[in-house]
């Protein structure tokens, strides 16, 4: 992938887009990144400029970084930013405040981190991990399955975060259902080897979510955008696969459309890469596809790098031809941005106006950087 000026026109990236539940300005999504700068869960003024810059740079829609909801296994950080207590809400209105003033639209990704947090992580070191099945990521035995009662009370969770969003002025939400945390884990058969209605099959295993989706359909009503991200690859575990078919994807996806699911943000690492043998279709794609449903795809998007390589710490700006012919295609309709987002605010409006040449290159001090 070349860093040269793209010849192919960038009209497609910034056509409006509008379907049932959801317009915005453009087809450029920030992709959600944690980056730990708020203390004791509480998002100051630094995390609503951050996202302001984004928005008015040109950014049609902004995902947040995970908060957390409220359960006490649901971080390993006490800096990432909760999604619960009026302290914490009342300084999430005035990150949507901003964003709004600056002509943005954002959700707030909501997350539990599942058996991915250690024993002992704060900000609730006396509270064990939650899993389907008890097994982290590696099939280790980490604690006890959880109860189906304690599966209602994380359900009723997310649906008060979910009533909580659409309170507070968010323009929807986005349940975080990949890379391996709570809701993939249910997805997962090495991490889910129940036996009860929770386990099962593929379809089976896709009730939990089915029933948080549900869950947070009640509490926002059914004009209220619902974003779910799903993932093949789990954290540490890049060649893991759900479906290894369209037709099992297709079994995987059909209950949660049902559901409620309004657009599906179908993440891999390499957005260019064919999901399945003899079809050019990523995951976006065949997500669309198989559902008529809005899909954004993501993965290293405007970088020569993808993320989690052995070189991902660094990457260069990269052409975006390849992203724009898919885009005029239809596969998809949204494009989700992430470290090139990170590193430059202003990277979406660099894009629209033809300034490549001053795009700047990503590497790990942007994610301690607050600007």
């Amino acid at each position: 992938m070349s860093n040269a000026k793209s010849e192919t026109s960038v009209e497609a990236l910034f056509k409006p887009f509008s379907s049932k539940n959801l317009e915005v300005a453009n087809r450029i999504v920030m992709a959600p990144m944690t980056r730990g700068y708020s203390p004791n869960g509480v998002p100051g003024e630094d995390v609503a400029a951050y996202y302001r810059r984004r928005a008015e740079n040109g950014v049609g829609l902004i995902i947040t970084e995970g908060t957390l909801i409220n359960h006490p296994a649901a971080g390993a950080s006490p800096n990432w930013p909760s999604f619960h207590g009026e302290t914490a809400l009342s300084h999430w209105s005035n990150v949507v405040n901003a964003v709004h003033e600056a002509g943005g639209k954002i959700i707030p990704q909501l997350w539990h981190v599942g058996l991915t947090r250690k024993i002992g992580d704060l900000p609730n070191p006396e509270a064990l991990p939650i899993g389907p099945s008890g097994l982290n990521l590696s099939g280790e035995k980490v604690t006890e399955p959880l109860t189906e009662n304690e599966i209602a009370d994380v359900i009723a969770a997310f649906a008060q975060a979910a009533a909580d969003a659409a309170r507070i002025g968010f323009d929807g939400i986005e349940l975080h259902g990949a890379h391996g945390y709570l809701i993939d884990q249910f997805f997962w058969d090495r991490t889910n080897k129940r036996t009860d209605r929770y386990g099962g099959d593929l379809a089976a295993r896709t009730r939990f979510a089915v029933e948080v989706v549900a869950a947070c359909r009640r509490a926002v009503g059914a004009e209220f955008p619902i974003v779910l991200r799903f993932s093949q690859w789990k954290g540490g575990h890049y060649t893991a696969k759900l479906a290894e078919s369209s037709q099992q994807l297709s079994q995987f996806l059909t209950s949660l459309v049902d559901a409620g699911v309004d657009v599906f943000h179908s993440s891999t690492r390499r957005y260019w890469e064919p999901e399945f043998e003899g079809s050019e279709l990523n995951l976006a794609g065949w997500t669309k596809k198989l559902t008529g449903k809005p899909t954004i795809t993501v993965g290293s998007v405007g970088l020569d790098n993808e993320f989690g390589s052995s070189t991902g710490n660094t990457a260069k700006p990269s052409s975006l031809a390849g992203l724009l012919e898919r885009l005029e295609n239809e596969e998809f309709d949204l494009v989700a941005v992430g470290r090139a987002l990170l590193a430059d605010p202003e990277w979406a409006a660099k894009i629209r106006d033809g300034r490549t040449d001053e795009l700047q290159d990503f590497d790990t001090n942007a994610l301690r950087s607050l600007s």
